[in-house]
């Protein structure tokens, strides 16, 4: 079970960091509040995995998730441009 709830917080990650970009700088209230909401979420569930898992491999698999989520929401979703840097 802590591993379906890494997994969980880790897409809570990407959901957080793509209604980030859709807040144009949380001058948007929906898009800042499922901000928001989707951290506090991805870090209790993080803090809850945790408990059974250990800190380097659950805070590695966690932010791993985010950052490649991330990357393909924004490629992939957001059209952004695909390059080396």
């Amino acid at each position: 079970m802590p591993w379906i709830i890494l997994l969980v917080a880790g897409g809570l990650e990407v959901v957080w960091a793509y209604y980030m970009k859709r807040s144009d700088g949380f001058t948007l209230l929906v898009p800042s509040v499922i901000t928001l909401t989707a951290m506090v979420a991805s870090v209790v569930l993080l803090a809850v995995a945790m408990k059974s898992l250990p800190l380097g491999t659950a805070y590695m698999v966690w932010t791993g998730i985010g950052a490649i989520g991330a990357f393909a929401v924004g490629v992939i979703v957001l059209g952004e441009q695909l390059s080396a840097g």
